[in-house]
């Protein structure tokens, strides 16, 4: 913790959003996409529709704004059912509510975590592939360990008040130092620790 501190002192998602739909959407939207590419897209999303004219968006309109993030027909449908959804339950605001979030398509844990913990400050630890390739590496988790048990191992691991603060020093570790091809090394503090760095640099 201390060296990830001394790393990313100031980490924080890497989304932009405005305001609490729009970081949900966005993490939708994120999933086999990178961020950098999402907050592309999200710019025009939300400069042409808020919540409540993006549930009476026709569906080929969506596509079109979010095709460069990928499966965009499938994603389209999901933000148009999240704010229909969204609307029609909560009047446009996301709720802190883990279980209706989570009953939304295209809502998963990960996703879910994401929101919670960046909107509502719950603590949370959301397991995407610079985190699950992170945990594995440094063997705060097992090669087999789906992503609910790396979380799930995360949290016994660190104490709650750090979760977010360290999910988002994870990710960005991950993105930027770990990565999964050829990531930097020689200069981590890390290495010591390290199933990949060991693997990797016998002699």
């Amino acid at each position: 913790m201390d060296y990830l501190d001394t790393l990313y002192p100031t980490a924080k998602c890497e989304l932009n959003y405005h305001q609490d739909y729009e970081l949900l959407i966005a993490t939708v939207l994120s999933a086999q996409c990178t961020d950098k590419r999402v907050n592309m897209v999200t710019e025009e999303l939300f400069k042409k529709y808020n919540i409540f004219s993006l549930k009476d968006a026709p569906i080929k309109e969506i596509e079109k704004v979010i095709k460069s993030c990928g499966t965009y027909t499938r994603k389209a449908l999901y933000i148009k059912t999240i704010a229909e959804k969204l609307v029609f339950d909560y009047n446009g605001k996301v709720p802190n509510d883990r279980d209706y979030l989570e009953s939304l398509p295209g809502v998963g844990r990960k996703t879910c975590n994401v929101v919670l913990s960046n909107i509502y400050d719950v603590p949370a630890i959301a397991v995407d592939t610079h985190v699950n390739r992170v945990s594995k590496r440094l063997r705060l988790a097992k090669e087999k360990d789906d992503v609910t048990v790396v979380e799930k191992k995360l949290m016994k691991f660190f104490p709650k008040e750090k979760w977010t603060r360290l999910h988002h020093q994870l990710v960005l570790f991950g993105r930027y130092q770990c990565k999964s091809i050829k990531p930097l090394c020689q200069n981590c503090h890390l290495k010591e620790y390290c199933k990949y760095y060991k693997e990797n640099n016998k002699n």
